[in-house]
């Protein structure tokens, strides 16, 4: 919630930070030739591991959600798989945690246990009372008992069955210290368990003091009823929690529950009440009981509601500003807008005269010239911001202010090295479009309801106009339409939405783009409007106007990855491909340990991603390391290399898949695997209609294994794998290639996964034989090549 600045300042001072948000690193021509030469890896050693199947550990929720400068508490962490859970991880600086607890409901088994147990307890306590028999005869009921027994009566008085949702049934505690140099701002947090490494999850870092609500986990369904405070003068628990102001409040919302907090506000404070739910949990897979939508209201003294907000913009959650008209108590009440609850219905609440950003204008400037923007928003120091960019590379980042101490949201403006201007007023009709240039970036916004921006271009016959608009993902409100009109008025290209594979959490896709072959030498007019005819200070954008600059980013998923040391794991990048480039990416890895490296890294031309195994090493790591990996091309004769951005594939609605980037990619590679050599010359051709066959040499440690199943990731239209054999030191896979729905040319990699049986030990007849699950074999890159032409008869 809380942005960093990129050098310490003075109170009421504004500052820029320079945090880079998906942006392709550019490289050197040398750069790119010495990835080439050090190995786009594909390794001449691979691995198949004997391995045990264990889910990776899922975090669900994190409780608090963040902490404050310069304090230790306690943090709880909801999820599945925990077990054994011994470290926990968060990106950044100054801060430490270790593990101090960890619960889980108990299972049916466990609980009949127990209450065996307990009976005979209470038999062997009522046969030590009983009387008519000599002492010598009864048995003797100790202490020891008395205090099992009062520990099986606790364990008991827990939820008598597994929670109905069991991807929240753990949970570990963990005790977290924040440095007083732990910079503000937004971390990722990842907990080691016996199983590996979890997903990241959202932790923010904050300055002001913070309140936590008490934690309600399903391992203590109890601990609803003392959520509240107990008022001492009532002994009951009372309705509205009293906090200070400045504060961050944490909390979690239950089914039908309303959260009121009081604080004491002085006239004329301007508050500002800033909401984070959907920001830390943005989607969840399951569709009970949904999203938390979180609603705020703010009452005054008298009961009477002054203010209320469901969602800032087209952001979920809410934000509100309000002049403290006068003096007194006011409630704060938050909740779900149809009173859903459940124990990862986390929230955040910023309240107090806190600085927050609205708007900036323009959204942008070139490279690298010194960006002077105009501020809007809620207690800010100033109007005016001044960012210095000759540190920078063109791309989107993130600014931040601050004010009495406080810093504002981050808000987000782009640096391009295409010349830039400023709209001109008036430009709303045909006669008055103002003038623009190929390859030139225009700032303007739609400044009032019904208002349209009107710009000249001129052009040649056979050339490619492409105009585009940056503006809902620079955080504007504007939902755009493009429209290009010749000379005579007539339309020749319109677009609404274009949808940006890169805008990971951008559900509506509301920036506009068209791209035209122009069909005559002359002027050309491009058209901005609001498609619901909105409009205001706010309503900013950036126009891009030129010909089509082939380009790519990456993305690669997951940003977790968990291995054993010998071993190939899957992962997969995608190719976000701009103004028609579709070359062949080459894929390495950047300063990686020793021994790792990439199978199949490569994304063939025209495909948007690959599955590639990743190389884990053969010696094991005591900790999680950061791995980078580099896609490079050549584009127009120049080189280009741009890093893959960890980002992790979550679901919507369960129908549409985002690709939400991350911090961090992080390997956690623990025990010992084993490996075999591939045999066979790679990349593998298989004929149309015809079959093809790859050898892998077995280790010992699997020899032995029959009755292998090998199934295809993903497999390419008309691929499969015809026949499975085991010849002594040898696994051979033989694939297929069907004539009808395979297509000559096609591309990329073979990931499978694999497993098979060994037999008794000794042969000793009525034991089964043991599944042996294998761990994905490398990656293969293959070819479909056509046929060969029969040969006749002579």
């Amino acid at each position: 919630m809380i942005a960093p600045p990129s050098a310490p300042c003075r109170d009421n001072s504004s500052v820029e930070s320079g945090f880079p948000l998906f942006d392709p690193h550019r490289w050197t021509a040398a750069a790119l030739v010495a990835i080439l030469v050090t190995g786009v890896c594909v390794l001449p050693t691979h691995a198949i591991a004997q391995t045990t199947t264990r889910p990776a550990p899922r975090v669900s929720y994190v409780y608090p959600a963040g902490g404050q400068q310069g304090t230790t508490f306690k943090v709880w962490i909801g999820g599945q798989n925990l077990v054994g859970s011994s470290a926990a991880y968060f990106s950044g600086d100054g801060i430490t945690a270790r593990v101090v607890g960890y619960e889980r409901p108990l299972t049916q088994r466990e609980i009949n246990d127990l209450r065996e147990k307990q009976t005979k307890l209470q038999e062997k306590k009522s046969a030590s009372r009983a009387k008519g028999s000599s002492a010598g005869s009864r048995p003797t009921f100790t202490d020891a008992d008395e205090k099992m027994v009062a520990e099986i009566r606790q364990k008991l008085a827990g939820p008598a069955r597994r929670p109905a949702n069991p991807q929240l049934a753990e949970t570990v505690t963990l005790e977290v210290t924040l440095g007083q140099d732990a910079m503000p701002g937004d971390r990722e947090l990842r907990l080691k368990a016996t199983a590996g490494l979890s997903n990241p999850f959202a932790f923010s870092v904050s300055q002001l003091p913070e309140i936590s609500e008490p934690v309600v986990t399903p391992t203590s369904p109890t601990a609803a009823k003392s959520k509240r405070q107990i008022d001492p003068r009532t002994n009951r628990p009372r309705a509205t929690m009293d906090i200070p102001v400045p504060v961050v409040v944490n909390g979690q919302v239950l089914p039908g529950e309303v959260d009121r907090y009081r604080f004491s506000a002085t006239k004329d404070q301007r508050l500002t009440i800033v909401v984070a739910a959907r920001a830390l949990i943005p989607f969840l897979a399951d569709a009970v009981p949904g999203w938390f939508q979180a609603t705020v209201a703010l009452y005054d003294s008298a009961g009477h509601e002054v203010a209320y907000e469901d969602d800032f913009r087209f952001n979920p959650d809410p934000v509100l500003a309000y002049v403290i008209p006068a003096s007194g108590d006011y409630t704060l009440e938050i909740k779900d807008s149809i009173y859903r609850g459940r124990e990862d219905f986390v929230y955040r609440i910023a309240v107090g005269e806190l600085p927050f950003v609205t708007s900036i204008f323009p959204l942008g400037c070139a490279f690298p010239e010194r960006g002077t923007f105009e501020l809007s928003g809620w207690n800010l120091p100033s109007n005016k911001l001044a960012v210095d960019t000759k540190d920078k590379h063109p791309g989107t980042f993130v600014v931040s202010v601050r004010n009495q101490g406080q810093f504002s949201n981050r808000v987000r403006f782009a640096l391009d090295a295409r010349p830039e201007a400023l709209e001109a007023e008036p430009n709303n009709t045909r006669d008055s479009a103002q003038p623009l240039t190929m390859e030139m970036i225009a700032n303007g916004r739609i400044g009032r309801p019904g208002d349209r921006d009107m710009f000249r271009v001129e052009g040649k016959a056979g050339a490619t106009l492409i105009a585009e608009v940056f503006a809902r993902r620079l955080n504007s409100p504007l939902d755009s339409v493009l429209t290009i009109t010749d000379a005579t008025g007539k339309t020749l290209a319109l677009n609404d939405d274009y949808e940006d594979k890169g805008a990971g959490l951008t559900t509506h896709h509301a920036d506009s783009r068209a791209s035209l072959s122009l069909p005559a030498d002359g002027n050309y007019f491009i058209e901005v409007v609001d498609a619901q005819n909105h409009g205001g200070p706010e309503y900013g954008y950036r126009l891009r106007v030129g010909t089509p600059k082939p380009d790519f980013e990456l993305r690669i998923t997951p940003s977790t990855i968990n291995a054993r040391s010998g071993t190939h794991v899957p992962v997969t990048v995608y190719a976000l491909r701009r103004d028609g480039f579709d070359g062949d990416i080459a894929l390495s890895l950047r300063n990686a340990p020793r021994g790792f490296g990439l199978s199949g890294g490569w994304i063939p031309a025209g495909q948007e991603k690959v599955n590639l195994t990743l190389y884990a090493g053969s010696v094991p790591l005591d900790e999680p390391i950061e791995l980078t990996v580099l896609g490079g091309a050549m584009i127009d004769g120049r080189s280009t290399v741009r890093v893959a951005v960890p980002a992790e594939d979550m679901m919507q609605a369960f129908a549409y898949h985002h690709l939400v980037t991350m911090q961090r990619l992080v390997a956690l590679v623990s025990g010992r695997g084993v490996s075999c050599r591939l045999a066979s010359n790679v990349p593998l051709h298989i004929p149309l209609g015809g079959t093809a066959r790859v050898e892998l040499t077995i280790p010992t440690t699997v020899r032995g294994v029959e009755n292998v199943k090998v199934e295809l990731t993903e497999p390419p239209s008309g691929l499969s794998v015809q026949k499975v054999s085991v010849r002594g030191e040898s696994l051979v896979l033989t694939f297929s290639c069907d004539p009808a729905t395979a297509k000559v040319g096609t591309k990329g990699n073979l990931v499978m996964q694999a497993a098979g049986e060994r037999k008794a030990s000794g042969g000793k007849a009525g034991k089964k034989s043991s599944r042996v699950q294998l761990s994905s074999i490398p990656a293969i890159p293959f070819e479909i090549v056509a046929a060969p032409a029969p040969r006749r008869s002579s």
